[in-house]
């Protein structure tokens, strides 16, 4: 009978520890982001972050080491397979805050648009108002007009993607401002 000269791995194996090694490494690598963002660039819990790194290393350096002993050429198709895992993992969680991210600022805007809308409707819908103000429903005062085009233009970047929605809300509450000034109204839209 020949004898075996090392670890032998056939290509299910050596897959196998390849599924292992990127599932690793993309939770490890992951785990320790959160722990960074979460912490404002400061690990905030330095402990559960130690765990997570030593739990995924528990993993992946055998997932390297042990392939690398039968062949050091599967053992360097590890390495660089582990190091592609981290870069996908880092670009696609850097990628997935800045949606995030996005969504809350997208949130907050909407959030003062209804605001300014609300306070607009008290002047369309409320008689009292209608009575006390009506420069504010009155087109023919330039503050008035603005504050129309201004709430036109909040509403189409509001459902237009690749707007500037920001601008748009910035814009509706110096002009909302602006007119109420103009009509003698109240900043806050409210009868005194």
């Amino acid at each position: 009978m020949p004898a075996t000269h090392g670890i032998q791995l056939t290509v299910w194996e050596a897959g196998l520890w390849a599924v292992m090694l990127t599932c690793a490494v993309a939770f490890t690598v992951n785990a320790i982001r959160k722990a960074v963002i979460h912490g404002h660039g400061v690990v905030a819990e330095p402990d559960a972050t130690f765990w997570n790194i030593f739990a995924g290393l528990v993993v992946i350096v055998p997932a390297v080491i042990i392939p690398a002993l039968a062949s050091p050429a599967v053992g360097l198709l590890m390495l660089f397979l582990g190091l592609g895992a981290a870069a996908v993992s880092l670009a696609a969680g850097w990628k997935l805050e800045q949606q995030r991210q996005y969504r809350s600022r997208f949130t907050d805007l909407a959030a003062r648009h209804d605001a300014l809308l609300a306070r607009w409707r008290r002047y369309e819908l409320d008689p009292a108002m209608g009575i006390d103000f009506p420069g504010m429903g009155d087109v023919n005062v330039p503050q008035t007009a603005a504050l129309i085009r201004a709430l036109q233009e909040a509403q189409r970047c509001r459902l237009t993607a690749g707007t500037d929605y920001a601008r748009a809300v910035e814009q509706l509450e110096v002009a909302m401002a602006e007119a109420e000034a103009a009509a003698g109204a109240p900043a806050s839209g409210t009868r005194s």
